[in-house]
């Protein structure tokens, strides 16, 4: 993975050298450069995991997708809404980290205990089959890409970047998959370096932000909600209480392997420690989000292309409008965020099915130890690679895919906030007034969203 952050940061330096904005392009790449190294190794940085990865993995090819065709459609009037889910992002996530922090158990986990099981099955059988839609489109949007940079077949592209994420899930330790995933998330740098390498009106991009232009019709309520859809997703909660509960064990374990007692000043610890990583992962997505729309909305809005139904359209719609380097930033950011998003929604989806059916779990396991487990990651990839050879339309499937997190986003924020208020599962950690609005706040948004969506259906 450091090869990827190679290749983007090289292929920028070259054509700063040669483009004609070259100044600009230059101090932009080597700043990033220079401050990743600076930062690498400081104690807050080495803090950063479950929240850094999980909102990376917000990131997807389909979330791309959806970025490019609110920049394409709309141009820079759509910005505004990445702003706005900034802090209802950060709200409910922090929620969900929590709990899996607190509780030492996955979501899925608190659900059963508190709610009747055939919510628990019904919320966590959404979850798999809406996971599994988008892994198939991711994998997909990988191939599509790499077809474009080397040529070849799509589909034998997909099969092998499907099989890469599942056996680095089911080999890799960990500690090691962590620091796997952390590599990956540099991927989406590729997106910020897009914006430096086009020509960006910055005058007008502030003053669309400020004052957007919007026609209240169904086109617009749709890729509202498609962007709110997208960032804001059930398979993220999962994944964050997750791998807050991992981090536990991997922190509190004693000889043999027992846990330590989850004593308050360790919880305390964590919490400071999830607030940091939460900022920090959240703000990261929506930047990237940000830049994506920001890049096709300088490009391909301002060349009246307005129609981007998947991310490699994206991609090789901005060849002939921002030069290679662009193509290829674009190009391999979709690669990279996938490699990360491919593993988090398999992941996500197994947790929540272990946890339904009291199976063991965890990344920390060994194959022999956790066999049900790894087996869901592997359905759930296998299926997403097989998806590909069907006659699935996959925009249909992404439409599929973002109506199921849709519907399942609202109760499952409802349950969250709920479980996350009550003393018998927080303890002296329920959680505060300040956030307990946010989370609602999220909650309500994400309702009055599904609720446009079906509407404009």
């Amino acid at each position: 993975m450091a090869w990827l952050a190679v290749q983007i940061t090289g292929a920028a330096t070259v054509w700063c050298k040669t483009g004609r904005r070259a100044n600009a392009g230059r101090v932009v790449v080597n700043g990033m450069v220079k401050l990743l190294k600076r930062l690498a190794g400081h104690p807050r940085v080495k803090q950063l995991g479950p929240g850094l990865i999980t909102g990376a993995a917000d990131d997807d090819p389909s979330g791309i997708a959806t970025y490019s065709q609110a920049g394409a459609q709309a141009g820079f009037n759509m910005l505004w809404t990445v702003l706005f889910t900034y802090p209802l992002m950060v709200g409910i996530q922090m929620v969900s980290a929590r709990l899996g922090c607190i509780t030492g158990r996955g979501l899925a986990a608190n659900v059963k205990l508190a709610y009747p099981r055939p919510v628990l099955l019904i919320i966590v059988g959404l979850l798999l089959i809406a996971n599994t839609i988008n892994i198939a489109a991711d994998i997909a949007a990988m191939g599509e890409a790499l077809r474009l940079l080397l040529g070849g077949s799509a589909r034998l592209y997909s099969v092998v970047f499907g099989l890469i994420c599942l056996v680095l899930q089911v080999l890799l330790s960990y500690e090691n998959y962590v620091r796997y995933l952390k590599w990956l998330t540099l991927a989406l740098l590729s997106y910020v370096a897009v914006a430096f390498t086009i020509h960006v009106p910055w005058g007008e991009v502030i003053r669309d932000i400020a004052l957007p232009q919007l026609a209240f019709d169904h086109d617009t309520v749709t890729l509202v909600v498609a962007v709110f859809g997208t960032t804001i997703s059930p398979y993220l909660f999962f994944w964050q209480a997750a791998q807050e509960m991992e981090d536990l064990r991997a922190t509190t374990r004693i000889g043999g392997g027992r846990l330590l007692p989850h004593a308050e000043a360790v919880a305390r610890q964590h919490l400071r420690r999830i607030r940091w990583d939460t900022y920090i992962g959240m703000g990261f997505s929506n930047l990237i989000a940000f830049f994506i729309i920001l890049s096709t909305a300088a490009t391909l809005h301002a060349a009246g292309i307005a129609n981007i139904q998947t991310s490699g359209q994206a991609a090789e719609a901005l060849r002939p409008l921002g030069g290679p380097v662009t193509f290829l930033l674009f190009s391999l950011g979709i690669i990279g965020t996938g490699m990360l998003a491919v593993p988090v929604l398999a992941g996500s989806a197994a947790y929540a099915v272990a946890e339904c059916f009291e199976w063991r779990s965890g990344l920390d396991m060994k194959i022999y130890e956790a066999l049900e487990f790894y087996c869901i990651i592997a359905v759930a990839t296998i299926g997403g690679v097989a998806l590909n050879f069907t006659h699935l339309d996959p925009m249909r499937a992404l439409l599929w895919s973002a109506e199921i997190n849709g519907v399942i986003a609202v109760p499952i924020m409802a349950i969250m906030m709920l479980l996350a208020a009550r003393a018998d599962i927080m303890g002296h950690f329920v959680v505060r007034p300040r956030l307990r609005r946010l989370g609602w706040a999220a909650t309500a948004v994400m309702m009055v969203t599904v609720v446009a969506m079906l509407a404009t259906s």
